[in-house]
C-alpha cells in the first residue's frame, strides 16, 4: 500500500474505533454537567434556590473545574489516557449522582464545586488523546465530530430529563431521580474505558503495523516541523503559561463557554416560563441542539478542506451574537425558540475550528500543558456567564436583558479570532481525502 492508502485506511480504522467510544462518554459527561437546568425546574422550589444563587451554584462547577484542570492534564500525560480518563468518569458520576442528596444553597454549591474538581481534565484530556492518533490535517472535523455529543447531549437529554421530572417513588421527587439514574452510567463507561482505550498508537493491537508506522512517521514529522519552529523539548510549566498565545486563546474560548453554559443551563427555564409542562419543554428545548449537532460536523470539514481556522471562528461567534441578541428584542415562544437556536448552531460551529487552531498552534512538548491551560480559563466565562443571567434576572425579572452580556462576549470573541498568529498553518497542499 501506499502512504495514500495508508493514510485512508488507517484514519477510517482509528476513527470508527475510537471516536464514537469517546462520543458516547462526552454525551454522559456533558449531560452531567448541564442537567442542573432541567432539576433547577423543580429543585429551586424544594431547596429554596433564588436564580441568582442557582447560577452562582451552576457556574462554581467551572471554579473547581479551573483548580483541577492543569494539575489533570498533566497526571493523564503521566499515568495515561486509559487510566486516568476512567477515574476522572467514576468519580464524576458518583458525584453527579449524590447531587440527590442537595438540601439547601450551600449543599447544593458544595457539590457543584466538587463535580468540577472530579470532571477537570476529561475534556482537555481527550482533546491531547486525539493528537497522538490524528495528524493536523484531520483535527477540525474530528473534534467537531466528537464534540457533536455536546448538542446531542442536549438534544437527546432534554426530553429525557423532561420526563424523568415526573418520575417519583422511594420518597424520591422528580429532579433527585433525574441526578440518580443520569449519574450512574458514568460509572459504568469508567469501566468499559479500561478495556476499550490504548493509551496510543503503539499498543492497539488492532491497527496494522503498517498504518501505525504511517501514522507515526506523520506525528513525527509535525512535531519536528515545530521543534525546528523553536519549540523547546520539555520547557517548564511557568514558560509554557507565559506564551501569549495561551492567553489569546484563552480569552476567545472565555466568550464561548459564558455563551454555552449560559445558555444551557437557563434555556429549559426560559422555554418553561412560556407555561409549558416538563415533557413539552423538554421537547422545545432539543430542538436547537439538533440543528447545531450538524452545523458542528459540517463547518468542522469545510474548515479543514478549506485549511481556513480563524474566518471560520470569527463567523461562528457573530452567528452567536445575531442568535443572542434576537433573544433579547423578540416575543414569543416560536421566534424566542428560533432565536436560541440560531445562537445554538453560532456556539457549536466555531468548537472545531478553535481547537484544530488552537492545537496547530501549540508544539507537542507543550501540549497538555497548553491545552489544560486554555480549557481551565477559558472555562471560567462557564461560571461568570450562568451568574449574571442569574443576577440579571433577579434584578429585572426579564429573562431577555439578561442574554444582553453573553452578545459582548461573543462579538469579543469573534474579534479576537481575527488577531494574526505567530504560529504556522497546517500544509497547504493536496487537500486530504475526506476518510472520516
Amino acid at each position: 500500500m501506499d502512504d495514500a492508502a495508508l493514510e485512508r485506511s488507517a484514519m477510517r480504522r482509528i476513527g470508527w474505533r475510537l471516536v464514537p467510544f469517546l462520543i458516547l462518554a462526552y454525551f454522559v459527561s456533558f449531560l452531567d454537567r448541564v442537567n442542573v437546568g432541567f432539576a433547577a425546574i423543580q429543585m429551586n422550589h424544594d431547596v429554596g434556590l433564588s436564580a441568582t444563587v442557582f447560577g452562582w451554584g451552576a457556574g462554581i462547577f467551572f471554579l473547581g473545574y479551573f483548580l483541577m484542570e492543569i494539575p489533570s492534564n498533566l497526571m493523564l500525560e503521566r499515568f495515561g489516557a486509559r487510566l486516568w480518563i476512567a477515574r476522572i468518569m467514576a468519580t464524576w458520576g458518583l458525584i453527579s449522582a449524590a447531587m440527590a442528596l442537595v438540601q439547601g444553597p450551600w449543599s447544593f454549591i458544595a457539590l457543584r464545586f466538587l463535580l468540577g474538581l472530579a470532571e477537570a481534565g476529561f475534556f482537555p484530556g481527550v482533546i491531547l488523546y486525539l493528537t497522538y492518533w490524528f495528524p493536523s490535517a484531520y483535527r477540525a472535523r474530528i473534534i467537531g465530530i466528537f464534540m457533536i455529543s455536546i448538542p446531542i447531549s442536549s438534544f437527546l437529554g432534554s426530553p429525557i430529563s423532561g420526563a424523568l421530572l415526573n418520575v417519583t417513588g422511594f420518597g424520591l421527587a422528580g429532579w433527585q431521580w433525574l441526578f440518580i439514574l443520569e449519574g450512574l452510567p458514568a460509572v459504568v463507561l469508567a469501566v468499559a474505558v479500561l478495556w476499550f482505550l490504548p493509551d496510543g498508537p503503539r499498543e492497539a493491537a488492532w491497527l496494522p503495523a503498517a498504518e501505525r508506522d504511517w501514522l507515526e512517521r506523520q506525528l513525527r514529522s509535525e512535531a519536528a516541523r515545530n521543534t525546528r519552529r523553536g519549540a523547546p523539548a520539555k520547557p517548564p510549566l511557568w514558560e509554557i503559561l507565559r506564551d501569549r498565545r495561551l492567553a489569546l486563546f484563552a480569552a476567545i474560548y472565555f466568550g464561548s463557554t459564558a455563551s454555552s453554559y449560559g445558555l444551557s443551563f437557563w434555556t429549559p427555564q426560559i422555554v418553561k416560563s412560556f407555561g409549558l409542562g416538563n415533557v413539552e419543554t423538554g421537547l422545545l428545548n432539543s430542538i436547537p441542539y439538533g440543528f447545531a449537532s450538524l452545523a458542528m460536523v459540517l463547518w468542522g470539514r469545510h474548515s479543514d478542506r478549506t485549511v481556513e481556522r480563524r474566518w471560520h471562528l470569527a463567523l461562528s461567534f457573530l452567528v452567536l451574537a445575531l442568535g443572542l441578541a434576537g433573544g433579547t428584542v423578540l416575543s414569543g415562544l416560536g421566534p424566542v425558540v428560533a432565536a436560541l437556536t440560531v445562537a445554538a448552531v453560532g456556539v457549536y460551529m466555531l468548537k472545531g475550528p478553535f481547537w484544530a487552531l488552537a492545537t496547530e498552534q501549540m508544539p507537542p512538548a507543550t501540549a497538555a500543558a497548553s491545552i489544560a491551560a486554555i480549557n481551565a480559563v477559558g472555562n471560567l466565562g462557564g461560571f461568570l456567564g450562568p451568574y449574571l443571567i442569574g443576577a440579571i434576572k433577579d434584578g429585572t425579572g426579564s429573562f431577555t436583558l439578561s442574554l444582553l452580556p453573553l452578545v459582548a462576549f461573543a462579538l469579543l470573541s469573534a474579534a479576537l479570532s481575527l488577531v494574526p498568529g505567530r504560529a504556522p498553518r497546517p500544509d497547504r497542499g493536496t487537500p486530504r481525502p475526506s476518510t472520516v
